[in-house]
């Protein structure tokens, strides 16, 4: 049992039992269905499906771990290695998600800037899968080094930290600019410039339109979805926790709960973006 079980603690996880039991629920469903149809068409491939195969796969390693949040929520696990192990493979598969998105957004970009090139270069699918095995090796390198930082002792429940430990400085130097900012701003510079791109040609057919639309809408997803954790990390980082932290929430320790809460629902979007809608792009 929880020996930090307050009212407002049992609250708390309530929400988050019921508000994880809907994203595992919906991203298992268009995960299984996306997984499906990628192994249906395996002989076609291209190396957009290979980067969105590594982001279904991301997304699914996440989803398929997110019953174990949901249990502690209802009641509760003991805190262990076990869950120094949960918290990274969470993590590791955000960031996994977040770095392939990148590399999408940079591989659509130089399809439809250097439109001859890319259709010309014939290593493209070899790139893919190099890409994919380097964000893999460096996110489970970096996981390895960084693992005290989620060891049982500096936990509070499974899943939090003791908010009067927060995680090295240099550790969240890493997540923020690295993690964050840098693919934020590639995909902001890429997605743009796709829309101009697609705004600024004659052609103003249907696809065209469709491209934009999805691109704009992937950007937003992306911004609204992992902005708000990092922002937290940076805000938890900074706020000095009273001496009664163990038995009250904090709003910082709500913001970060919530934002947690929002960027894993990425996975839910991910599938319906990438796939149900690229497909019909870059069949």
């Amino acid at each position: 049992m929880c020996t930090n079980g307050t009212a407002s603690r049992s609250t708390v996880d309530t929400v988050q039992g019921v508000a994880y039991t809907l994203v595992f629920l919906l991203g298992f469903l268009v995960n299984v269905a996306a997984l499906r149809a990628f192994i249906a068409k395996r002989k076609s491939w291209t190396d957009t499906h290979i980067y969105m195969l590594n982001l279904a796969v991301a997304d699914f390693a996440l989803i398929l771990f997110l019953p174990f949040r949901i249990y502690d929520a209802f009641f509760c696990l003991q805190k262990t290695l076990l869950c120094t192990f949960l918290i990274n493979i969470h993590f590791i598969n955000m960031y996994a998600s977040i770095l392939t998105t990148t590399a999408i957004s940079v591989q659509r970009y130089l399809a439809i800037r250097f439109p001859l090139q890319a259709r010309s270069w014939r290593k493209k699918k070899d790139a893919a899968v190099v890409v994919c095995l380097v964000i893999w090796v460096l996110l489970v390198t970096v996981g390895v080094i960084f693992h005290k930082d989620n060891s049982p002792d500096n936990l509070w429940t499974c899943y939090e930290r003791s908010k009067d430990r927060p995680l090295h400085g240099q550790f969240i130097v890493l997540l923020i600019f690295l993690g964050f900012l840098l693919p934020l701003l590639v995909v902001v510079f890429c997605s743009s410039q796709i829309i101009h791109i697609m705004l600024k040609s004659q052609d103003k057919s249907e696809e065209r339109k469709s491209i934009v639309g999805i691109v704009t809408a992937n950007l937003i997803v992306f911004i609204v979805c992992y902005t708000p954790i990092h922002i937290a990390f940076v805000v938890n980082y900074f706020v000095k926790m009273p001496l009664n932290w163990r038995t009250t929430y904090l709003p910082p320790h709500i913001y970060l709960l919530v934002s947690e809460w929002i960027a894993s629902t990425n996975c839910c979007f991910d599938s319906i973006s990438y796939y149900f809608l690229l497909k019909q792009i870059y069949s």
